[in-house]
């Protein structure tokens, strides 16, 4: 008979290569890497519909049919992810430059019930002052399924998704720029 055992490393390392997967820390989530097919069939799609409650200001329930006209960027964020706290401030960044020509984000939080009291100090912590939600029943998840933390959709005005970015890395704030700069011209 043999025995396994595992030295005291091995399920912190374990833990630590689940977490950077789940939030997008590069692993799975790279522009060579393919999109899952669920990201694929979005793109150049009518964006679904939802609504939800803002935490951000006291339950106003958004939905997201009644921002067309406008740009919306619909960021899956949690506050257990690495990578949404560096991606927060530059949306918050993008949010400020851009909402005047007619700039949208709505921040969707996919954390646990047991986690909800974290939500909006974490987005206060990380300079969000656009629309902040918690996804209680992951209703807006099963719809876009986001492959992992952060991951955003960018709309059109007519309400098409246009870009999707997986994960965050340095960079991608410039290439969202340029993409949102491009729908709002149009």
């Amino acid at each position: 008979m043999r025995k396994t055992f595992f030295r005291p490393g091995d399920l912190a390392a374990a833990a630590l290569l689940l977490c950077a997967t789940a939030c997008g820390a590069g692993l799975g989530a790279g522009p060579d890497v393919e999109r899952s097919a669920d990201v694929g069939a979005l793109l150049g799609n009518l964006a679904p519909d939802f609504s939800v409650k803002l935490l951000s200001r006291r339950g106003e329930k958004l939905a997201l049919n009644d921002l067309r006209g406008q740009v919306v960027v619909v960021d899956f964020w949690g506050t257990y992810c690495g990578p949404c706290k560096q991606e927060m401030p530059k949306l918050q960044a993008l949010s400020a430059k851009y909402s005047s020509a007619g700039l949208r984000v709505i921040g969707v939080s996919e954390d646990e019930p047991d986690d909800k009291d974290k939500i909006l100090g974490f987005a206060t912590a990380h300079g969000a002052t656009f629309a902040i939600a918690w996804d209680e029943d992951r209703s807006v998840a099963h719809q876009y399924k986001p492959d992992t933390m952060p991951s955003s959709y960018t709309i059109d005005r007519r309400g098409v998704v246009r870009y999707v970015h997986v994960g965050y890395r340095a960079g991608d704030d410039a290439t969202m720029e340029k993409e949102v700069k491009e729908l709002l011209a149009q």
